[in-house]
C-alpha cells in the first residue's frame, strides 16, 4: 500500500512539473510581448488554468492535488528557469487561491466554487466601515500582481470588530467587478507580472469573505474545529510559508543565468589577448565560484523548507526573523550571481531583450520586494538573536 501511495505522489509531482515547464516555455516565447504590454498574455494564463497549475494548493475537498511545500517550490523554480515574471504569477495564483482555506466555510465555498483566480495586496491601506453583517471597504492599493486576469481581489485593511479595543489586520476578498483597476504598471523589472493599481469605493463585503489574518497567523488553522488535518498549510507558520516562492523564483532565474553564462563563454575570445574564455582561468574561476554560491543558496532554501515542514514538531520555535534572514540571504546570493555574470560577460550582454538582461532585471526586481529586503532581514534577525522582539512577521 505504501508503495502505491508513493507512486501516486511521484506521478502527481511529475505532472505538475511538466505543467510548469509548459507554462514556462510558452512565457519565454512571449517574453518580449509581455515586456511591451506590461503583462503576460492570456495564452499563458489559460495554460495555467488548463494544466491546473493555479489550483495546486487548494484543499483536496475542492479538487486540488494538495501538493506539499517542496513540490510547490519546485514548480516555481521550474517556471522561473524560463521566465521570472510568469513564475511570479505561477506562484501567486495558486498561493492566493488557497487563501479561502482560512475563511469561514460559507465564504470559502463561494469563492472557490466560483472558480476564478484570486490576487491580493496585504498593505493595510484601506478603510472599513461596519454595515450589517459585513463591512464597506474603500481604498487605493498599488502592486496588485495579476489583477488583470483575476475575478477576486484581497485588499488589506485594519478592522476594529465589536467588543475589541484594537484594530485587527484583515484581508476582505472583493469581486473585481466591484472595483476599479488602473493600469499603472511600468517598471524596471517583472514587467510581465501586471501588478497594477486597484481602487475600491464603498464596496460591501460580507463577514464570511473577510480573512482575519491575525487569527490565521496565530492559530495556523481555519475558523472551525472540523478541518482537513492533512492540509499542509494548516501546520506551518502563515507568513514564512506564504513567502516561500520569492527565493525560489530567484533560484530558478540564477540557474538559467549560470547556463547562459557557460554557453556564452565557451566560444568567446577576448580581443585583448586572443584567449578562448573557456580555457582561461578568469572565466573558469568565475563560473566555479558562481556555481558554488548557487549550491549554497539551494542548501539554504532546503533548510528553509525543512524548518517549515518541521515547524510544529520543533515546538513552533523557529522565529519569523530566522525565516526572513534565510530567505533573503538566498535571494541576495542569486542577485549577486546575476550581476557578476553580466559584469564578466561585458557589453555584449547589455542588449535589451537578451536573456541575460531580462533575467538580471527580473531577479533584481524580486530582491526589491518588501519581503526580500536583505538589510531589513539581518537587522531583524540580529535583534532576535540578542533576545529582542524584531516585530517582523516572517
Amino acid at each position: 500500500m505504501s508503495n502505491l501511495v508513493l507512486k501516486e505522489q511521484n506521478d502527481v509531482v511529475a505532472q505538475v512539473l511538466d505543467a510548469a515547464e509548459k507554462v514556462g516555455k510558452l512565457a519565454e516565447q512571449e517574453a518580449l510581448e509581455a515586456e511591451a504590454n506590461a503583462t503576460i498574455s492570456e495564452n499563458v494564463i489559460n495554460l495555467m488554468k488548463e494544466t491546473q497549475l493555479s489550483r495546486l494548493m487548494l484543499p483536496k475537498k475542492y479538487g486540488g492535488p494538495q501538493i506539499d511545500l517542496k513540490t510547490f517550490a519546485q514548480v516555481v523554480r521550474k517556471v522561473a528557469n524560463y521566465n521570472i515574471s510568469a513564475a511570479w504569477l505561477a506562484y501567486l495564483y495558486p498561493l492566493h487561491n488557497m487563501l479561502p482555506a482560512y475563511l469561514p466555510p460559507a465564504g470559502r465555498d463561494e469563492v472557490v466554487n466560483q472558480g476564478g483566480l484570486i490576487c491580493d495586496i496585504f498593505a493595510a491601506l484601506g478603510k472599513a466601515e461596519s454595515d450589517g453583517d459585513g463591512y464597506r471597504i474603500s481604498g487605493k492599493w498599488n502592486f496588485v500582481s495579476g489583477v488583470l486576469f483575476s475575478d477576486w481581489v484581497g485588499v488589506g485593511v485594519m478592522i476594529t470588530f465589536p467588543g475589541k479595543s484594537k484594530p485587527e489586520f484583515c484581508l476582505p476578498i472583493v469581486r473585481k467587478s466591484e472595483i476599479q483597476v488602473v493600469n499603472n504598471w511600468d517598471t524596471f523589472g517583472l514587467r510581465g507580472s501586471g501588478s497594477n493599481q486597484v481602487i475600491a469605493d464603498n464596496v460591501y463585503v460580507p463577514m464570511e469573505r473577510i480573512l482575519r489574518l491575525e487569527a490565521a497567523e496565530s492559530t495556523r488553522r481555519p475558523p472551525e474545529a472540523d478541518y482537513d488535518k492533512e492540509y499542509p498549510y494548516y501546520h506551518v507558520p502563515f507568513y514564512p510559508a506564504f513567502y516561500l516562492g520569492f527565493p525560489y523564483m530567484a533560484l530558478g532565474g540564477a540557474e538559467r543565468i549560470l547556463a547562459e553564462f557557460k554557453k556564452l563563454t565557451e566560444n568567446r575570445v577576448r580581443l585583448m589577448d586572443g584567449v578562448r574564455e573557456s580555457e582561461s582561468p578568469r572565466s573558469q574561476r568565475v563560473l566555479a565560484e558562481m556555481t558554488t554560491e548557487f549550491h549554497a543558496a539551494e542548501g539554504l532554501l532546503d533548510q528553509y523548507v525543512r524548518l517549515l515542514e518541521n515547524y510544529e514538531q520543533n515546538g513552533a520555535s523557529t522565529s519569523p526573523a530566522e525565516f526572513f534572514a534565510i530567505r533573503t540571504k538566498a535571494i541576495k546570493m542569486c542577485t549577486d550571481i546575476a550581476v557578476r555574470a553580466l559584469l564578466t560577460l561585458g557589453g555584449g550582454a547589455l542588449y535589451k531583450g537578451g536573456t541575460m538582461e531580462l533575467f538580471l532585471r527580473d531577479i533584481i526586481a524580486v530582491a526589491t520586494h518588501k519581503t526580500s529586503l536583505y538589510e531589513d532581514s539581518v537587522a531583524a534577525y540580529g535583534k532576535e538573536l540578542f533576545g529582542f522582539d524584531s516585530g517582523v512577521r516572517g
